[in-house]
């Protein structure tokens, strides 16, 4: 049984079990609020982000994120949140993917709002003031980048396409892009999509806290904001991106009760080392999940393992670890 089915959505019916119960219960939410602005419509007033509206509906920049107006989208949203979920949470903990999850969500929305006033005053446009704008697909790509950085190198089947992980959040950036020329209707989620990403990544890469190196975010080359691009125009992208990263970091930012500088540059070698603590991570992760399911075949099959058969599963994907 191979780790990457896992994350392989071809590999069948095995790739929707073992959701987390965390990401049961926001799915439940997904469908509720679904349904209800289907039955009652003027909900998404309340619920949406309406430009024009946010200021005194202040709490739409919490709730727009969990409230998809059509079926398509209420269907994509809860798949790839049981799927990215169940991959994210045994490494994040629950306590850490909720966060992530709320953080993610209320500064997407609160990115689209002022990119939504920008473009009204540029264009005059009142459609930028009152269209209602609502979604989980900030959420969805912001997952994606999670995956991209604990599980960079890991291969995806998707369908009849191959790709590594790292790649996933790009590509769906320059398919949404790409679809939103073609598409009018595309156009008011490309915002959310795009400003999910890198808000996702501003997190990740400058405040999530790292317990296990004493460290806040991710240091690490493969994680750049280059890292999310073609070789080629990372030349032109590095001195963009240092420009963040001495506003995030320039005040010699230190981890807690280590007084560790955030900056690589103080720590040799520490980028590499910490890109192979996630893969080991994520690998020990995928190996004991599928410990798991194996022995749950087993037991079924009655041919379990003489006792104790779980710490010997374990013992075996520690070896291969």
């Amino acid at each position: 049984m191979s780790a990457s089915a896992t994350l392989n959505p071809a590999a069948g019916g095995k790739s929707f079990t073992g959701f987390t119960n965390l990401c049961k219960g926001l799915a439940v939410i997904l469908f509720l609020a679904h349904i209800l602005v289907q039955l009652f419509p003027s909900a998404a007033g309340y619920l949406a982000l309406i430009p024009a509206r946010t200021i005194p509906f202040a709490w739409n920049l919490v709730t727009a994120g969990y409230v998809e107006q059509t079926v398509p989208g209420v269907i994509v949203s809860i798949v790839g949140l049981l799927l990215f979920g169940k991959v994210l949470e045994p490494l994040w903990g629950a306590k850490e993917l909720l966060k992530f999850i709320f953080i993610v969500n209320l500064l997407t929305s609160a990115c689209v709002f002022v990119t939504t006033i920008v473009l009204y005053y540029i264009t005059q446009e009142e459609s930028y003031l009152y269209t209602p704008l609502s979604g989980f697909y900030g959420v969805l790509s912001g997952l994606l980048v999670g995956i991209k950085q604990i599980l960079p190198d890991q291969e995806l089947n998707l369908f009849v396409l191959k790709i590594s992980a790292k790649w996933v959040p790009s590509m769906v950036a320059f398919v949404s892009v790409v679809v939103s020329f073609f598409l009018k209707e595309s156009m008011a989620y490309l915002p959310t999509i795009l400003l999910g990403i890198y808000v996702s990544w501003i997190y990740l890469r400058y405040f999530q806290k790292r317990l296990e190196v004493g460290l806040r975010g991710d240091p690490s080359d493969e994680f750049s904001f280059s890292s999310f691009f073609p070789g080629f125009l990372r030349p032109i992208l590095d001195p963009i991106a240092s420009i963040f990263h001495k506003l995030f970091c320039g005040r010699s930012a230190r981890s807690e009760g280590t007084g560790q500088a955030l900056d690589g540059s103080q720590f040799p070698g520490s980028g590499s080392i910490e890109a192979n603590r996630r893969r080991e991570r994520g690998q020990r992760a995928l190996e004991q999940r599928l410990a798991e399911k194996l022995a749950a075949v087993r037991s079924a099959e009655g041919k379990a393992p003489p006792s104790p058969p779980t710490q010997q599963l374990e013992d075996d994907a520690s070896d291969k670890v």
